[in-house]
C-alpha cells in the first residue's frame, strides 16, 4: 500500500487501539508517575530491552469489568489490564518480560492479567527464557466483574511461575509498593532488586487492617531497610534506572564477555594486615582479584559475616563466596550459612564455577548462636556443597579453622578442584588461642598472675601457629599449594582451564 492510498477501517481501528495502550495516549497517568519520581512500566521496559526487540503479547486486553465500565472507559483506564508481557532481547539474550503497570488500578492482578501471566510463563518454560519481572503492585484485584468466581483460589499462575525454578534465571524488580500476589511472585525470583522507595509485604495495609492487626501506611509495612536486612532483597539500588542497570548486569553473567581488565595484582601481597588477629575489609580483595567493574554482590545487608557475589575472571562468569572478618571475626552464623547455601544453589543451577575466599575461625558458637537453630543451618551448607556439580576452587586468605573452614572448601579441603592458601594462611581444628588455653587450663590456673599466664599462652601459640601455618599444611598435603597472592588470578584461570562445566541439568533453588 502506498502512502497515498486510504487506510482500511479495520487497520485504522487497530492502530487507534494500539496507540491507546502507549504512554503518549495517557499524559495524566504519566505525569502522575513523574510527580512521584517514578517511571511508567513501558518506560522501564524500553530502558531494559534492546531497541526494537520487544514483542508484546496480549497488549489489547482490558480489565474484566464490563458490567461496571463502558468499553471506552476500559480502554482508557486499563490498557493491557495492567500487565505488559512480551519477549525481547537484553544485551543480545532473549528474555521474557513481565511488567505490572501501577497506573492501572495500582498494578493489581486482574482476571485477564492472570491469563496473560499464564501464557507468558508457559512460553518462558517451553523456551527456557530468563524472566524479568517488574513487580510493583497491590496484589489481587477484588472488583473484576466479568468472571463467575468466588475466591479465585484455583488460579494457576503462582504455581506455574514457581515451576520455572532452575530452568532459567528469574529477576524481580521492585520500585514503590509491592504487596500480596505481586510480592508472592517477587519472592519466587532468583534475585530481587529493589529501590530505596520500595515497600514489600505479603499483605498490604488494607489486608493488615482487615485482619485486625492495626493500621499502617504502605511505607511502614516492609520498607527497604527492613527487607535488605531480612534477606528478602538481594540488590539495593537508588532508583528504577539503577534497578534496570543491575538487572542487565545480572543477565550478562549468563552470556559471554569478550573484553576485560583487572587491577594490579601485586596489591594482594600486602592487603592482609601483618597483625594476624586484626580484621580487614574483604571487598577490596574481591574487587582486586576479579575483572574490573564485574562484581555484583547479593544480600549485602543480610548475613553480614558472609559475602556472596557474581563476578568475572578474564571474562568468564563465576560465583564468589567469602568471609568478612569485620563481623564476629568471620565466624559463620545461621544467616551466613543460609546465605552461602542458597547462593551455591544459584551458581550450581546455572553452571557458574564457585570461588571461595576463606578466612574464618569456624562456625559461630555459644548459647545465643544455638538459639538460632545453628545446627540445622550450618548443616545445610554442607548438604548443599555435597550436591554441587560445578567446579569449586578454594583460596584461604588467612584463617582456616574447624568445620567452618571445611564448609568454605565445599565440605573438606580435597573436595574441590584445588584448595590453596596465601602465605598468611593458618589452620587448625579450632582457633589457636582457644585451643591453647583449653590445653593449658590447669597450668594457667596454677600461675600467680595474668602476666605469667599471658606469657605461657603466647609461647604455646607461637608453637601451634608454626605447626599450622600454610607451608606446614602444604608439606603434609592437607593443602594443594601455597601461592604468591599476586598469582591468584593465574591459578584460577589455569584451574578453570583444567575442568569442564557440567552439561545443563535442571537444579532446584531455594527461595531462601
Amino acid at each position: 500500500m502506498s502512502n497515498d492510498e486510504p487506510v482500511r477501517a479495520e487497520l485504522a481501528e487497530l492502530r487507534t487501539r494500539i496507540a491507546s495502550t502507549l504512554d503518549a495516549a495517557r499524559p495524566e497517568a504519566v505525569a502522575k508517575r513523574a510527580k512521584t519520581g517514578s517511571r511508567t512500566a513501558r518506560a522501564n521496559i524500553a530502558d531494559l530491552v534492546d531497541a526494537g526487540s520487544f514483542l508484546e503479547y496480549g497488549g489489547l486486553a482490558v480489565a474484566a469489568q464490563r458490567a461496571r465500565l463502558t468499553q471506552e472507559q476500559l480502554i482508557a483506564q486499563s490498557p493491557a489490564d495492567g500487565l505488559i508481557t512480551g519477549t525481547a532481547m537484553v544485551g543480545g539474550q532473549r528474555v521474557m518480560v513481565l511488567a505490572y503497570d501501577y497506573t492501572v488500578f495500582a498494578g493489581t492482578q486482574g482476571v485477564m492479567s492472570h491469563k496473560k501471566l499464564d501464557r507468558a510463563v508457559l512460553l518462558a518454560a517451553e523456551q527456557k527464557l530468563p524472566v524479568v519481572l517488574f513487580a510493583e503492585g497491590g496484589g489481587g484485584r477484588p472488583n473484576d466483574t466479568d468472571m463467575p468466581i468466588v475466591a479465585g483460589l484455583d488460579t494457576v499462575g503462582f504455581r506455574s511461575f514457581a515451576a520455572l525454578n532452575g530452568l532459567a534465571p528469574r529477576i524481580g524488580i521492585v520500585s514503590g509498593r509491592c504487596f500480596a500476589g505481586n510480592a508472592a511472585l517477587l519472592g519466587l525470583c532468583d534475585v530481587v532488586i529493589a529501590t530505596e522507595n520500595s515497600s514489600i509485604g505479603m499483605g498490604g495495609p488494607a489486608m493488615i487492617e482487615g485482619g485486625g492487626l492495626g493500621t499502617f501506611t504502605p511505607e511502614e509495612v516492609g520498607p527497604i531497610d527492613m527487607q535488605t536486612k531480612s534477606g528478602v532483597v538481594d540488590v539495593r539500588v537508588a532508583d528504577e534506572a539503577a534497578a534496570v542497570a543491575a538487572a542487565k548486569k545480572y543477565l550478562a553473567f549468563f552470556g559471554a564477555a569478550t573484553t576485560w581488565s583487572c587491577a594490579d595484582q601485586t596489591v594482594l601481597r600486602t592487603i592482609i594486615p601483618p597483625e594476624r588477629r586484626r580484621a580487614f575489609k574483604i571487598r577490596p580483595i574481591v574487587e582486586a582479584i576479579f575483572d574490573t567493574d564485574s562484581v555484583l554482590e547479593l544480600r549485602r545487608e543480610f548475613g553480614i559475616a558472609a559475602v556472596t557475589a557474581f563476578a568475572r575472571i578474564e571474562g568468564r562468569a563465576v560465583g564468589v563466596i567469602a568471609n568478612s572478618s569485620q563481623h564476629n571475626g568471620g565466624a559463620i552464623d545461621a544467616d551466613a550459612s543460609d546465605k552461602f547455601a542458597r547462593f551455591l544453589q544459584l551458581c550450581d543451577a546455572f553452571g557458574l564455577p564457585v570461588i571461595s575466599l576463606c578466612d574464618t575461625p569456624g562456625f559461630m558458637v555459644g548459647p545465643k548462636a544455638e538459639a538460632t537453630g545453628l545446627v540445622r543451618h550450618a548443616s545445610r551448607l554442607f548438604a548443599v556443597a555435597a550436591s554441587l556439580r560445578v567446579p569449586f576452587f578454594t583460596i584461604v586468605l588467612r584463617r582456616g579453622y574447624g568445620l567452618g573452614a571445611q564448609a568454605m572448601a565445599g565440605g573438606h579441603f580435597h573436595a574441590g578442584v584445588f584448595t590453596i592458601s596465601w602465605p598468611t594462611g593458618e589452620f587448625g581444628a579450632m582457633g589457636i588461642e582457644g585451643a591453647v588455653r583449653l590445653s593449658l587450663k590447669k597450668q594457667l590456673a596454677a600461675l600467680p598472675d595474668d602476666a605469667a599466664r599471658d606469657a605461657l599462652v603466647a609461647e604455646h601459640v607461637a608453637i601451634v601457629y608454626e605447626r599450622g601455618k600454610a607451608i606446614s599444611m602444604a608439606a603434609h598435603l592437607e593443602l594443594d599449594g601455597v601461592i604468591d597472592p599476586a598469582e591468584t588470578r593465574a591459578w584460577l584461570v589455569r584451574g578453570m582451564d583444567s575442568v569442564s562445566l557440567p552439561a545443563p541439568q535442571r537444579r532446584f533453588i531455594d527461595t531462601w
